[in-house]
């Protein structure tokens, strides 16, 4: 799942950075005096990476999403990666890179300086934890996926967000009798489908159930939650409660936004990156129609109605390989670039959340300040929030499970049929 969202807005500091600094063309940065180089993705948060990197004199290039994970990790294998090293947390790609020994553990260091690691929220910053030790810190925005819906159209049929499973699927046929499609999705792209099933398994058994199958445990997706989870899945299907043709929707292209905020379809799962997509197309829709919610609950199931799925943020790590001042000047970008006031007011300038402690006050000033506010709080209430499974998961996992996962969206395998196929890439 790549980090989606469009930046309109800048922070005077971040405009004045563009302005001035060189990107991916392979020349020094403006004043990389301290020798500290980064590598980071284009879109999302640049530009706050950006006007920080500019203030650090921090040597930065910029990366498309595929481009970027192909070039990190032949330069992380051969010792040649950037100082400043990003990742999506520990999932497959950092905890491999930590196995390795090839990236640094900044344990010592956060405990020397508890300010780099108390300021966020506790539910992120585990993110960036491995067997109890600290390998990164987050350095962008909170994304945790929710439940969007078009206000108009529950009130056509009378209807309230759901709160149950239950609820959700009484609302199906409400839906398709008048002639609204339940569910928006866009199935071409895959990685949409996989929030229904890190959602269902962890409201139906918690997050122990995907933390066993992380940790490579023999059989783990055959766990009873997640093959209820599969033929939940498989049931809204049948009930027709995705739009027609939702395996030919491209998510790239917003289409499947689109279907929201045109009135075509009721709901759309997604995340967080969807808001401003849907405010730049139709701020009148954005400001007065737009309603979101948290996942709704399964009866019978053990895990916490709070706990969040998305992507925490991303995060900052060190090579190891840095020589000893290059990781002495990356700690002191950590601790005092990273997070920073000024930091954080160019998150909040661009509509992004910070996962940082105490933002009340400057949330309630920022644009949009209750949509604002209810992320910060979906995540600062989490009890767990689990990190995108394609991310999670080694490179051949994640290709493997959005396959299997197209495949049983589409009836193609069944749930049994889904199991014995993940449990054969478990240690792969």
């Amino acid at each position: 799942m790549t980090l989606g969202k469009q930046r309109t807005a800048l922070a005077a500091a971040g405009l004045a950075a563009l302005l001035t600094f060189t990107t991916a063309c392979g020349s020094s940065g403006p004043g990389a005096a301290n020798g500290v180089t980064a590598w980071a993705l284009t879109g999302g948060d640049e530009q706050t990476f950006r006007a920080s990197f500019q203030a650090d004199k921090v040597q930065g290039e910029f990366y498309g999403n595929d481009a970027y994970k192909q070039k990190i990790r032949s330069a992380i294998g051969a010792d040649q990666a950037p100082t400043l090293v990003f990742s999506w947390g520990n999932g497959g790609m950092l905890r491999s890179w930590v196995d390795a020994g090839k990236i640094y553990d900044l344990s010592a260091d956060v405990q020397a300086n508890p300010a780099m690691t108390d300021r966020y929220l506790p539910s992120v910053l585990k993110a960036g934890q491995i067997d109890g030790k600290t390998y990164a810190l987050p350095n962008n925005s909170i994304q945790p996926v929710m439940l969007f819906y078009n206000k108009d159209l529950f009130a056509q049929v009378g209807a309230q967000p759901p709160r149950t499973w239950d609820e959700l699927m009484a609302l199906v046929p409400k839906f398709n009798a008048a002639g609204i499609a339940p569910l928006s999705i866009g199935g071409q792209s895959k990685w949409p489908q996989l929030m229904w099933e890190e959602y269902l398994v962890d409201r139906i058994g918690g997050p122990e159930v995907f933390n066993a199958i992380a940790a490579n445990k023999p059989g783990a997706w055959s766990d009873p939650a997640v093959t209820r989870a599969h033929q939940m899945i498989q049931q809204l299907v049948d009930a027709n409660g995705f739009v027609k043709g939702f395996n030919s929707i491209a998510t790239d292209s917003n289409a499947d936004t689109a279907l929201l905020f045109t009135g075509k379809a009721a709901m759309y799962l997604m995340g967080s990156w969807a808001f401003p997509t849907v405010k730049q197309a139709d701020p009148q829709f954005a400001a007065n129609k737009l309603g979101y919610t948290t996942f709704p609950t399964v009866s019978g199931g053990v895990g916490d109605p709070k706990d969040i799925v998305g992507n925490p943020a991303n995060f900052w790590s060190i090579a190891a390989h840095a020589g000893d001042e290059q990781k002495k000047a990356a700690v002191q970008y950590l601790k005092d670039g990273l997070m920073n006031n000024s930091y954080v007011d160019s998150l909040l300038a661009s509509g992004s959340v910070p996962p940082v402690n105490g933002i009340q006050d400057k949330l309630a000033k920022a644009p949009d300040p209750d949509y604002l506010t209810y992320v910060y709080n979906l995540a600062a209430g989490a009890p767990n929030f689990q990190m995108s499974w394609d991310q999670a998961l080694s490179t051949g996992q994640a290709d493997a499970l959005l396959t299997n996962l197209d495949q049983l969206f589409g009836k193609q395998i069944t749930p049994e049929q889904f199991a014995a196929n993940m449990n054969a890439t478990i240690g792969k």
